[in-house]
This record gives structure tokens, C-alpha cells and sequence, in this order.
């Protein structure tokens, strides 16, 4: 956080020995609040008097006894001892919040005051000196530093103080700055410059806008030139001022705040530095691995998820990066989990996490490798393999994930306030499915029940659970899934970057908060993860272009980038993805025969779904996370038909 020099130069105010005129309200609301005196010149003695003695327009009580017209000390004390001078002693606190301390001397006494703009803090100087001499009665006709009543709510006065009560801290969480970031950047340096360095990106970062403040430079991306200065802008407030823009700075509704059992020590909030990080380490290595594959390069939605083994995002590694809209085509299920079923690119980069795993864990078969696994082996046989110390997993999505997240108005009344108007509507986190060869999701309860193999090959629509389903599915059991729950502990999300479309109720109800209350009985080390959440400063916009029917994904450690025809779940050149259930499967059966200090078993007798279902703890979670749904009325977990799982080991 900047500091600003607590001993400026002084700055002094001069008071016109001559009153400055201000109109006077009147009617029937009573007082009015002038910056300056009475536009009414009328002798004012020197003495102890009470003010009343001003001629200025007054009120009757119900006695009879005239009222006098509120003033503000400056003007009144102005009348009283004219000629003074105002100086600014003391500037502290930070550049977005600092504290004024201002001084005038009367009668060979020096009087100061206090306040969040120098303003304010010269009205408190002048009060001060006020009341040292003059008594003042009930109904003193000073009127208050913080009025209730005839605001001018265009002063910058005004702003300035709903500002700093916007900016308040409440407990972990802040409101948005009310002034612009472009403003707000110019205000708090005098080094800002912009510089367009491009403008020849994709549609959703077009132009390339770059902010210098305080010696450093500071990116912004957008389709237009404003809103790429903007993100740059936010980008150096973040950094250098820790002012976010971010909607997670507003406050949550009531119910969901206490229903959020972050400790003192977390927030909700994934840091504003660390989000963009995030964000731009996947965005460029998708450009990255596209050199050459230009033609595959076009994409509506853009998943990542990146490692951190510390604060220090220069040793942060991209995981998977994957790009997607579709799921299979019924007539395309396989019968040997040859073909990837949900092509949506956060669930293919959770696929492409998988892989990396299993990359992790055959490092174990080597002692030679062993040790630079991202996973400690167990003390004892028998034990799971757990990761090492800081080692964590962020996962970025360019827009908020199908189903419950996405289900609100980005340009509702409430929707940048974190108010939802109503939490008890029933498609509030409601189970929703996705549909074959199409985009967006449907409430499970309008769906057909149970899906049968025989159904969708005869042309019932193949259905899918949304991304914001999964997520929070990942949230109970992990993102590693079933058959390595039997050789590792539970590995949850640390966060959950978007690129736009972040609402906080809607986003923390669909990924957790929406079963927090009824899930119960979690078998160790199974719990609810809630993960910090975050919106990048350079967003991205709405993209009306139709969704192509392919998916890229890259896993860390490939060299090249692999395409996904979508509707066949297999590569374009119709070859078995990487990231496919059978290759998984043979994956596991050479871990499981060779791995130390696990239950090695030499051969699997067994098909792909009777091993999952032996991993008696992670199937107890799954079923309490089931049962939990259906605790809440919202839905019975729709399952794709049984036949899909019922494959083996090519022998």
C-alpha cells in the first residue's frame, strides 16, 4: 500500500475578508446547510453572546422564540473573526484513504481539525475554535459536520464522504470505488500515461492498452480502446493501491455472508494481482500452444488450470489449457470409454489435471524420480499419497460455468450488488443438465428421468450434468476422481478465476453454498472445499459467434496440442483422446501393480465401473452428496446409462 509524506508542504487556505454569497433554501423543510455565511450582512458582536443575534432569516417555535438559520462554522466563525488563515498540517494514511489535519489560529490560539477531505477537516478546525469561545445553547445553529437532511448529494463533498464510506472496510470485504479507474489512477499519480501497443488481438481482447503510474507498466485487454484502459487502469490500482473493481468487493447478501464459514484468517476474495496472474498465464499459453493450429484457435469458452507452490507467481505452472461448448453425440456413446462424453473446457481441463496426476504418481516408480513429484509417498503402507506443502491448483474459466452460476441477468438492478432478490425462486440451484449437440442447460426436473443406452441410440437426447454441478461435485470429492481416490488424499480447488460473468451470491451458491447446510456424514478426509473466487481485471465480452465443434486441450509436459471432434468424442483424425476414461483405466492398473507402499494387486479382474465402486469412501461422499440435492428439493443427479462403464482392460 503507497504511503503519502505525512509533513507536506504547507498549503495555505486564505479566507475572503469579504463573505462569499450562497443561496439560502427555505420552505418547508427547515435548514438548509451553506458553505458560506448569510448573504445577510448584519453586525455580529464580539463577545460571549449567543449566535442568535444574527439577522439572518429565521423559524418560530410554538412558544413564539425565533429559530436561527443553520450556518457552517467556516462562514460563522469567518463573521466573528475575519482575516484568518487555514493551514494544512498533516496529510496522512493511504493515497485512496487519507486523513487531512488542518489548523487556525484565533485570538493567539491555534485550534485543528480533522477530516477525510481537506474540507472537512477545515469545518472541524473552525468548529473547535468556535466552541473555545462561545457557550452555546440547545439547538446550536451550527450545523453538523455529517448532515442528514438537504444534501447536496452533487458537492464533492458528497462524494467524497460516500467514497470513504463505500470504501470501509466490512469485515474481509470492500465496496467498489465510486469513481472510475481511469479518474481514480490520474487523481492518486502524476506519472500516468497510456499507450496503445496493439490492436490486432481476438475479438474479446482486441486492443492491447498499456498504463505506466510510479515507474511500472500495467496491461489492459478489451474489444474497444475505453475498455482496454479501464483494465489497464484497474490493473495498476490492484497493484499499487490494493483498490479492486472487482464485484466480490460488494457485499454478499446477509444470509449467504453467514452462511460462509471462511475463518477470520481467509477471505472469499482470491487476491485482485494474484486472479489476473492466473488469468493471463493460461490466455498466453493458449497462444502459445496454437502456433500452428491457428485454424483451432477460435473458441467461445477458454479453460486453464494453473499450480502454485507459493505467493511467487514467476514459479507458477499452466497445468492443462482447453477450450470447448459441446458434449457427445448420443449415437457416438462408447461402449470401451473410448470417447470423451463433455467436451465443456473446464471439465477437459479437469480431465487434462487427471493426466497430470498420473504423470506425478509414475514418477514414484522411479526412486531416482521420485522426489521431484509434486506428491510425498506415505510413512506407512497402506496410507494415501498426499501433496506436498503449498502445492495448489487454481482453476480459470473466461466465463461463469454453465447452470446454476450462469443463471442470472448480468444487467439486473442488483446485479453488480450482490442482492438477490429472490434467494427462494425455484430455479435458484436448481440440478441442470446439458444438452447433446447444444449450448445451455435445462433444470433436471423437466428432463426424462433415467437415461437407458437403448433410449439414446433410438434418439432420446443424451444429457449431461452442467459445469456449476460438476464444480460443486469437485468441491466434495475432489477433482481427481474415483479411481485415484483409492492412492491419493482429496485434492480440491484453491480458487476460481473467471474472465467474466462473475455474480458472488449466484457463483458461491452454485459451486457450495447451495448444500452447505444439508450435507452431513462426509467420511474422512472428504469435506466441503469452498474456493476463493475472482474476476480478472481485463474481462471479457459477450461472444455471439456459434460455437465450433471441436475442443483443444494441453496438459503440461505434451508437446503438442490435441483437437477433440466434440460430437464424436474423439480426435479429429478419429483416434482415442489421451484423456479418455480406457486410457485412464490402463493408466491406474500400471500404477496400482507397481506403486510402493499402496495395496498392489497384480491384475484387475474387474471393469471400469465395479473398480470405481470399490472405493468404498469416495462412493459413500458421492451418495452424501447426492442425498444432500435432494435434502434441499433440488434435484435428483442424473447419470448417463450404466452400459458406458461396464468396459475392461484390453487383455
Amino acid at each position: 500500500m503507497l504511503q503519502v509524506n505525512r509533513n507536506p508542504a504547507p498549503e495555505i487556505f486564505k479566507v475572503p475578508r469579504t463573505p462569499e454569497k450562497s443561496p439560502v433554501n427555505s420552505g418547508s423543510h427547515g435548514n438548509s446547510f451553506n458553505n458560506g455565511p448569510s448573504p445577510v450582512k448584519s453586525p455580529v458582536k464580539r463577545s460571549g453572546e449567543n449566535l442568535s443575534a444574527s439577522s439572518s432569516p429565521r423559524k418560530k417555535r410554538k412558544n413564539g422564540e425565533q429559530l436561527p438559520q443553520a450556518k457552517n462554522p467556516v462562514a460563522l466563525l469567518n463573521e466573528l473573526r475575519q482575516g484568518l488563515t487555514y493551514t494544512l498540517e498533516a496529510q496522512t494514511g493511504p493515497v485512496h484513504a487519507p486523513l487531512f489535519t488542518i489548523s487556525v489560529e484565533v485570538d493567539g490560539q491555534t485550534y485543528t481539525g480533522q477530516g477525510r477531505s481537506k474540507k472537512m477537516a477545515r469545518l472541524a478546525a473552525a468548529e473547535a475554535a468556535l466552541r473555545s469561545f462561545i457557550q452555546l445553547k440547545d439547538g446550536a445553529i451550527l450545523s453538523p459536520l455529517k448532515p442528514t437532511n438537504n444534501v447536496d448529494f452533487t458537492s464533492d463533498e458528497h462524494i467524497e464522504n460516500e467514497m470513504m464510506r463505500r470504501m470501509s472496510a466490512v469485515g474481509n470485504q470492500k465496496a467498489i470505488p465510486e469513481k472510475g479507474p481511469v479518474m481514480l489512477l490520474y487523481e492518486l499519480f502524476n506519472d500516468v500515461k497510456f499507450e496503445c501497443v496493439s490492436s490486432d488481438g481476438h475479438q474479446h481482447s482486441r486492443f492491447k492498452m498499456i498504463a505506466t503510474a510510479n515507474n511500472t507498466n500495467f496491461e489492459g485487454t478489451g474489444p474497444s480502446k475505453k475498455l482496454a484502459k479501464n483494465a489497464a487502469a484497474k490493473a495498476a490500482l490492484a497493484a499499487l493501491c490494493n483498490i479492486s473493481y472487482s464485484p466480490m468487493q460488494t457485499q454478499l447478501p446477509k444470509s449467504t455472508v453467514a452462511s460462509i464459514n471462511y475463518s477470520d484468517k481467509e477471505c472469499p476474495e482470491l487476491a485482485q494481482t494474484i486472479a489476473d496472474g492466473i488469468g493471463k498465464l493460461v490466455l498466453q499459453k493458449f497462444t502459445e500452444i496454437m502456433v500452428g493450429h491457428e485454424v483451432y484457435s477460435r473458441r467461445k469458452v477458454l479453460a486453464g488450470i494453473v499450480m502454485t507452490c507459493g505467493p511467487d507467481l514467476n514459479q507458477a505452472k499452466v497445468i492443462s489449457v482447453s477450450t470447448g461448448t459441446k458434449c457427445v453425440n448420443g449415437e457416438y456413446i462408447s461402449v470401451s470409454g473410448s470417447a470423451v462424453n463433455d467436451c465443456h473446457a473446464e471439465i477437459v481441463s479437469r480431465r487434462c489435471l487427471v493426466d497430470y496426476l498420473y504423470g506425478q504418481l509414475m514418477m514414484h516408480l522411479n526412486d531416482e524420480t521420485a522426489s521431484d513429484s509434486i506428491f510425498v509417498r506415505p510413512t506407512k503402507h497402506g496410507e494415501l499419497y498426499q501433496l506436498k506443502d503449498n502445492v495448489q491448483f487454481h482453476l480459470y474459466i473466461n466465463t461463469a460455468p454453465c447452470g446454476d452460476a450462469r443463471i442470472f441477468s448480468p444487467h439486473e438492478e442488483d446485479a453488480t450488488l450482490g442482492i438477490d432478490k429472490h434467494p427462494n425462486r425455484k430455479a435458484r440451484g436448481q440440478l441442470r443438465t446439458k444438452i447433446e449437440s447444444g449450448e445451455g442447460t435445462i433444470p433436471v426436473k423437466n428432463s426424462d428421468g433415467i437415461q437407458t443406452w437403448d433410449g439414446v441410440l433410438q434418439g432420446q437426447r443424451l444429457l449431461t450434468m452442467s459445469c456449476s454441478d460438476k464444480i460443486a461435485k469437485w468441491n466434495v470429492l475432489g477433482v481427481q476422481g474415483a479411481l485415484l481416490a483409492s492412492i491419493i488424499q482429496p485434492i480440491y480447488l484453491t480458487s476460481i478465476v473467471l474472465g467474466s460473468l462473475l455474480h458472488p451470491a449466484h457463483m458461491y451458491r452454485a459451486v457450495c453454498g447451495r448444500i452447505e447446510n444439508s450435507i452431513q456424514n462426509l467420511p474422512p478426509p472428504y469435506q466441503l472445499n469452498r474456493p476463493k473466487l475472482a474476476l480478472v481485471t481485463s474481462s471479457e465480452m459477450r461472444n455471439p459467434i456459434k460455437a465450433p465443434n471441436f475442443s483443444i486441450n494441453w496438459t503440461f509436459g505434451n508437446a503438442e496440442v490435441e483437437i477433440i471432434n466434440s460430437i464424436t468424442g474423439k480426435t479429429i483424425h478419429n483416434k482415442i483422446s489421451r484423456i479418455t476414461k480406457q486410457s485412464f483405466f490402463a493408466r491406474y492398473a500400471k500404477l496400482i501393480s507397481q506403486l510402493p507402499l499402496i495395496e498392489k494387486r497384480a491384475t484387475i479382474d474387474c471393469d471400469y465401473g465395479e473398480m470405481k465402486a470399490s472405493v468404498r469412501e469416495y462412493q459413500v461422499a458421492k451418495q452424501e452428496l447426492f442425498t444432500a440435492f435432494k435434502r434441499e428439493d433440488l434435484g435428483h443427479w442424473l447419470k448417463k446409462p450404466i452400459e458406458q462403464n461396464q468396459f475392461s482392460l484390453p487383455q
